[in-house]
């Protein structure tokens, strides 16, 4: 597995979910077919685990440190392993970096800690970025999610990180095409990229004012869609090809992002007979018409057909 220190990803970085049994525990054979089917994908550039969409939130480090172990099994021969590192606490996220790194990790995705915002407390939040540089030679990303973890990046911030020498990636989940455009204006050694949401509607500037693609979660389920999104433009070929693709798309990237990541992504895979397994509590599984409509879609798309998806009774979903 690649370690290269100059890895900068670009194109598209699904990231992956984790099943459970009816127990709550890891069912790691499906996990393992779900990481060998995203992994089969052509023009990946990376996969992530431990991330929001793998739960992080409700696993232990044993069992993030497990995840990755799996993954490294099953795809760390062909394609690099991105995981995330999500903790409040400064010495808890250097420590599962340095593991991370230990069990084969090619890259890492940091999380900004939850407890403070960086208008008040700016300079202990750049202080936490630069504390998980130092511990580890791996290429480091960031991921702005404000809507998730409440802490918010401003532009200013960003490239202040990004003069550590370790951070080359940065994952933009905020509404504010502004703050994707001052990162790009002023040419930092990273690559840029956002989320899929449509609601926060960043995709489209992101890519026309070249952006480098997209880390999400609509791949699990349209993954050579998600590749065109996600294709860098060089010229009126990619343009017109992200277009066609996101136009089309539009309505499956709207459910997916209809619940908390990763519900209804979930709930829509464990109905097309896909390995998604259990949500953990306090996340529930989208049922009745909320998961129907999702399942419509797939089959309007013609993604059943397109990828064999099974559709299973929706009733079996919710139970």
């Amino acid at each position: 597995m690649s370690r290269d220190p100059h890895f900068v990803p670009q194109g598209v970085i699904p990231a992956v979910l984790l099943p459970f049994h009816e127990d709550l525990s890891i069912d790691e054979p499906s996990f393992r077919a779900h990481v060998r089917d995203v992994g089969a994908v052509q023009g990946l550039s990376a996969i992530t685990v431990n991330a929001h969409s793998t739960e992080v939130a409700s696993c232990t480090e044993d069992e993030q440190r497990r995840v990755m172990e799996i993954a490294g099994e099953e795809v760390g021969g062909t394609l690099p392993i991105i995981h995330g590192v999500y903790a409040d606490g400064s010495l808890q996220a250097a420590r599962i970096a340095r593991q991370a790194q230990l069990g084969g990790a090619s890259a890492l995705l940091v999380f900004p800690p939850a407890p403070f915002t960086l208008g008040q407390s700016t300079e202990m939040a750049l202080a936490h970025f630069k504390t998980i540089g130092d511990a580890t030679d791996l290429p480091l990303g960031i991921y702005n999610n404000p809507p998730r973890v409440k802490s918010d990046l401003h532009w200013d911030h960003l490239l202040r990180i990004f003069k550590h020498p370790n951070y080359v990636v940065h994952k933009e989940s905020t509404a504010r095409v502004g703050q994707v455009a001052q990162v790009l204006a002023a040419k930092p050694k990273v690559s840029v990229m956002c989320c899929d949401s449509p609601n926060l509607g960043l995709v489209v500037p992101t890519m026309s004012l070249g952006g480098h693609g997209t880390a999400n979660m609509t791949g699990n389920i349209a993954p050579t869609e998600l590749a065109i999104i996600s294709t860098p433009w060089t010229g009126y070929a990619e343009a017109e090809n992200f277009k066609t693709t996101y136009l089309k798309l539009l309505p499956l990237l709207h459910f997916t992002y209809s619940a908390i990541n990763p519900v209804a992504v979930k709930s829509l895979m464990k109905a097309l007979s896909l390995p998604a397994g259990d949500l953990r509590k306090p996340l529930t599984n989208l049922d009745g018409e909320a998961l129907a409509k999702g399942v419509r879609i797939v089959q309007e798309l013609g993604l059943d057909k397109q990828y064999g998806y099974k559709v299973g009774p929706i009733s079996a979903v919710a139970a």
